[in-house]
């Protein structure tokens, strides 16, 4: 085990290195936001040492925790740095905590990233932690903004309850598109097989496609979210808990900003309601969820 860490740590000293190109030290910094307007600001402090390469990352600048459920504990920023982290290493190693070990985190306390208790969380895995990586890709200067966002999508009545979280587009980078369609980073998730769905639930699946169109312009282009329809077949309570309504997912070395994502009530008499990132509503049989994800940021000016 000691060796796995010390192998984890040596591959990210070498990628820590690499970005300094021999200077002595470097400082990048991002800032992003919520679509509440919360800001999420990180600068990365690097500096050759005669024990190779430290890092501070430090989140100072980040709004306060707030009543909202998107505040995310201490324990997500240091998850979701350490696989940023892993991503910079262009050789296989086992993800572990040696990762960290040329690292010092800063979190201030009482922030939207390291709350006090009684915080409400439930949002900060899910949501918050895409922004946190997003910020540190686009810090390091690696990869635009991903959609940034899981779109979490339950529905149910006192027979059915169901849960998923919906695709969208990664950011472009230097040397490559974003991908459309895909759960990007920490979303580790497959979408349940439509003919699944619809054999257990009273709903079914009008449209799941390709949203053409909604990833940023660039040298190398952000990939495009998706488009999911649900057609329910007798009455629900429908929740909706997603992000990057308002804020679009960012591009990076002058790409252009990915699409926003948007949510939308379809009655049965064809009036269509549009829905914050986060609602819930009653929906009878007849009427219809669609979901709109957002788009990846592009990277590179467009040629």
């Amino acid at each position: 085990m000691a060796h796995v860490q010390a192998n984890a740590a040596h591959g990210i000293r070498r990628a820590l290195d690499a970005l300094l190109g021999g200077r002595p030290a470097l400082r990048l910094e991002c800032r992003d936001a919520l679509d509440d307007g919360t800001p999420v600001a990180v600068r990365l402090d690097l500096r050759a040492t005669p024990a190779g390469p430290r890092l501070r990352v430090d989140f100072a600048g980040t709004g306060d925790a707030h009543d909202g459920s998107f505040n995310a504990p201490r324990a997500v920023v240091r998850a979701a740095l350490m696989y940023v982290l892993r991503c910079l290493v262009p050789h296989d190693i086992p993800l572990n905590d040696g990762c960290l070990a040329p690292v010092e985190l800063v979190v201030p306390g009482g922030s939207l990233l390291n709350p006090a208790p009684p915080a409400a969380v439930v949002a900060g895995n899910v949501e918050t932690s895409q922004c946190v990586v997003d910020a540190l890709l686009a810090a390091f200067g690696a990869q635009a903004g991903s959609q940034g966002t899981m779109n979490n999508l339950s529905f149910g009545n006192e027979r059915h309850q169901y849960y998923e979280t919906i695709c969208g587009g990664t950011g472009a980078g230097p040397g490559f598109d974003g991908a459309s369609a895909v759960h990007g980073h920490m979303t580790n998730s497959r979408i349940t097989d439509p003919e699944v769905l619809e054999a257990r639930y009273p709903v079914r699946v009008e449209r799941f496609a390709v949203r053409q169109g909604s990833g940023g312009a660039g040298k190398h282009r952000g990939g495009c979210g998706a488009v999911r329809e649900l057609h329910f077949l007798e009455p629900m309570t429908v929740s909706i808990l997603s992000n990057r309504r308002a804020v679009a997912p960012a591009g990076l070395a002058g790409g252009s900003d990915g699409r926003c994502g948007a949510n939308s009530l379809i009655r049965a008499s064809g009036n269509q309601e549009g829905l914050d990132g986060c609602a819930q509503v009653e929906v009878e049989a007849g009427d219809r969820i669609l979901i709109e994800t957002p788009g990846g940021g592009g990277y590179g000016a467009a040629e």
